[in-house]
């Protein structure tokens, strides 16, 4: 199918760039363009576009009042927000994606719209298979008679997700190797929005430290630290080179940058931050924290794989739950992308499956040793 396409930017050059990335891609037709906000809800009414690349910082109505609006109006349209590299551009971007947003690209700055063009195919083109893939599924969804619908293979099938009560068993077996010191995260694509549903629901005397990877440029994690810290009852920055991990505090891996865990000379761990070539063209990687953990604190973690395109983080969790570790992955039904949860699955990588919205109490038990 072809997927419709209407670029929102003040900037004549930047339009012009986007575009010109966006019709490059297979399958992408670029309607059209509007110079504001107020303009860009006019088109969006009058070409019904797929999908819509939004500046976020723009005169008059910016990026998060034109979500507003769409949403309001009831328009069913996916929204990728475009943003300058700075902490405002952080913030609202962030309140973007709280209201509904699949995802976000960075505005390039390199020296010549060549090369600008060039990183914003290599930024787009998974985000724009990703939409395209829903949009087919929610064609069919809403179209196909229930005989066709169940010929129609909408995904990959996944393998059938072991018995929690055999889970328990297993692990309850494996539980002698070490108790849970640590919790680790992994996510992606519909990141923000997945955290800000699960970490408040952690409460705030959980004992163990937790790690997070989510896929952000620099700056943008600070303002997600700090959003998220004002939510939860644990307390959550970014993470430091060199610091303890303490319990009770979530750490984010700094954007652009890799985060692991080191082993002092007492046995403890502390935090790494490195600037490693990226890994799953991802840097920060969900790999490179999880498989630090593996190889260092075998068994000694309860590791989760949420929301995200790709398969960062599948290696890791292969190498944790080898070694005795817990593992968690977000259900198909509650992820923005089904991605590296479904990776994981299929890997044999995860011993439980579960909607986002019970994944904090499944963490806290097995923290506790009630897996």
């Amino acid at each position: 199918m072809s997927l419709r396409a209407l670029v929102v930017d003040d900037a004549v050059f930047f339009r012009r760039v986007l575009s010109d990335a966006l019709a490059s891609l297979p399958g992408v037709e670029v309607v059209g363009s509007a110079a504001n906000g107020r303009l860009a809800l006019q088109k969006v009414r009058d070409l019904r576009p797929d999908l819509v690349t939004l500046d976020i910082e723009m005169p008059e109505m910016d990026g998060v009042a034109v979500l507003d609006e769409l949403r309001r109006n009831g328009e069913i349209v996916e929204v990728i927000v475009v943003s300058a590299v700075s902490r405002r551009g952080g913030q609202l971007t962030l309140r973007a994606l709280g209201k509904g947003a699949i995802d976000f690209i960075t505005k390039p700055e390199g020296p010549s719209p060549e090369q600008n063009r060039e990183s914003l195919i290599r930024e787009l083109t998974p985000l724009v298979r990703a939409i395209t893939n829903r949009l087919e599924i929610r064609t069919i969804l809403r179209s196909g008679p229930p005989e066709a619908l169940a010929r129609v293979p909408l995904s990959a099938p996944a393998p059938p997700v072991a018995d929690i009560g055999d889970v328990t068993g297993r692990m309850q077996r494996l539980s002698g190797l070490a108790k849970p010191e640590m919790v680790l995260i992994g996510v992606s694509t519909g990141g923000p929005v997945a955290l800000s549903r699960l970490l408040p629901a952690i409460p705030g005397d959980i004992g163990v430290p937790i790690l997070i990877v989510q896929h952000m440029p620099a700056v943008f994690t600070q303002a997600l630290a700090d959003d998220l810290n004002s939510k939860c009852a644990v307390r959550v920055r970014e993470g430091v080179h060199g610091e303890l991990p303490q319990p009770n505090v979530a750490y984010i891996a700094p954007g652009g940058r890799h985060m692991r865990l080191g082993l002092a000379p007492d046995g403890k761990p502390f935090i790494q931050i490195t600037d490693d070539p990226p890994e799953n063209n991802c840097r920060p990687a969900v790999d490179y924290l999880f498989r630090s953990a593996a190889r260092l604190f075998p068994g000694r973690a309860v590791a989760v794989i949420l929301t995200g395109m790709g398969s960062d983080g599948t290696i890791g969790l292969r190498l944790l739950k080898r070694n005795g570790c817990f593992v968690i992955a977000q259900d198909e039904a509650s992820c923005v992308i089904y991605g590296m949860p479904r990776a994981a699955v299929e890997a044999g990588a995860t011993d439980v499956v579960l909607p986002l919205d019970a994944i904090a109490g499944k963490i806290v038990s097995a923290v506790r040793g009630r897996r």
